[in-house]
């Protein structure tokens, strides 16, 4: 059974800096690509960042470019998202999520599963 465990969550001012952590565990992710996602109050949940697990490749919602870095740890199947110069509006719950394959990796839609995700606050 797959699990995908997010954690790192936590208050931070503005300008600061954050690590969450997603620890996937239950099958083989080698063909599979991570996301992040993130969902505010009265929102849609939208794309942030995504990376495939075996090549490296990666991407980002233009919002977070240059700021958010994806990773992951083949050894530990751990991908993280590293959120520097945060702003009052990356506030949301963030959620780790895994795909087969990459095609589309922007979509909630082509997503298999889910993590339970962890709140992230940026006060101004």
């Amino acid at each position: 059974q797959v699990q995908l465990v997010e954690s790192g969550g936590a208050l931070v001012q503005a300008g600061g800096s954050l690590r969450l952590s997603c620890a996937a565990s239950g099958r083989t992710f080698s063909s599979y690509t991570m996301g992040w996602f993130r969902q505010a109050p009265g929102k849609e949940r939208e794309f942030v960042a995504a990376i495939n697990w075996s090549a490296g490749s990666t991407y980002y919602a233009p919002s977070v470019k240059g700021r958010f870095t994806i990773s992951r740890d083949i050894a530990k199947n751990t991908v993280y998202l590293q959120m520097n110069s945060l702003k009052p509006e990356d506030t949301a719950v963030y959620y780790c999520a895994a795909r087969y394959g990459v095609g589309t990796v922007t979509l909630t839609g082509r997503y298999d599963y889910w993590g339970q995700g962890t709140q992230v606050t940026v006060s101004s």
